[in-house]
């Protein structure tokens, strides 16, 4: 591979690497106050589909952007509701908000447009055009997210509570300050970045929203986050180590290799997800999520 070849696949790689980035953000915001949310997935496909027809139907990218925070925020609400109000499953919960997002996104794609599941083709002053260096302004945000996050996590009197509740509902609820509140802030804001994700992929990366879009990359995301060890500048390697493995396997379509022929698709295609059992089960070593994640705090009286 020659010098230019290797900047373009650079490039692709932060490319694809954004919308992973948001949703292990928002990961990372969540499960810092406890809250497991195995539907980061469910968030950004629904976020996606908002920004698509809403930016479709306005022709300004803007306003679907404006409709993918709600879309994904009104989803995170209804995360927080079950697992944080009714204290219920939280893995239950987040598997129920990604099927509810996959078959909504499609019931409203075929009712509304009637073009199997996707919106109308988004151009013009409907997507978000490059900016700086050939990206768009969603890359720049994403990348101003994790100093943001970092920051926020480990210098704001928020932050510090954040990541008590995560590890000590208890003593957070014994100095006077709100469980309920403290966790729907940090769910509302996961709901917000994936949300931001979701658009990115809908009306910046892509022209429009087209079936489960996402293809699995909120569960990406958590892998990542896992190995990022529930840490925000970890985690901008980790999901840019996982764009480049997506971008070298769209690279690697038509290949021939010797003795073997011509690169399976599906085989180029699975790479990204061979690699992410791979480097979580061979490379991780033992990661230790907060210690109150997942369980749902039930007040002493």
């Amino acid at each position: 591979m020659d010098a230019a070849g290797l900047l373009a696949l650079l490039d692709s790689g932060l490319r694809l690497s954004i919308p992973l980035l948001f949703a292990c953000l928002a990961g990372l915001w969540s499960e810092k106050s406890g809250v497991v949310d195995i539907g980061l997935e469910g968030k950004m496909l629904a976020a996606a589909f908002a920004a698509g027809a809403a930016a479709y139907a306005t022709a300004s990218a803007w306003v679907g952007l404006a409709a993918a925070l709600a879309a994904s925020a009104a989803f995170a609400v209804l995360h927080g509701f079950a697992s944080i109000s009714q204290r219920g499953n939280q893995i239950v919960s987040g598997v129920a908000i990604n099927m509810l997002a996959l078959g909504l996104t499609a019931v409203l794609g075929h009712a509304w447009f009637g073009q199997g599941g996707r919106t109308p083709p988004v151009d013009g002053a409907g997507r978000f055009g490059d900016v700086v260096l050939g990206h768009s302004v969603l890359v720049y945000v994403a990348l101003l997210a994790v100093p943001l996050t970092a920051w926020g996590l480990a210098q704001t009197r928020f932050g510090l509570r954040v990541r008590a509740v995560g590890e000590n509902p208890a003593a957070v609820d014994t100095a006077g300050v709100s469980v309920e509140g403290l966790r729907y802030a940090a769910v509302l804001i996961g709901g917000l970045l994936c949300g931001l994700g979701g658009a990115y992929l809908a009306i910046a990366q892509s022209a429009g929203f087209i079936p489960n879009m996402t293809a699995g990359k909120g569960f990406i995301a958590l892998a990542a986050l896992i190995f990022a060890r529930w840490r925000a500048w970890p985690a901008l390697g980790t999901c840019y180590l996982f764009g480049l493995l997506d971008a070298a396997a769209i690279r690697l379509q038509g290949t021939v290799l010797p003795g073997i022929g011509e690169v399976p698709v599906q085989a180029v295609q699975a790479l990204p997800y061979l690699m992410t059992v791979v480097l979580l089960g061979g490379l991780i070593g033992r990661a230790v999520p907060p210690r109150a994640a997942g369980v749902p705090y039930v007040k002493e009286r």
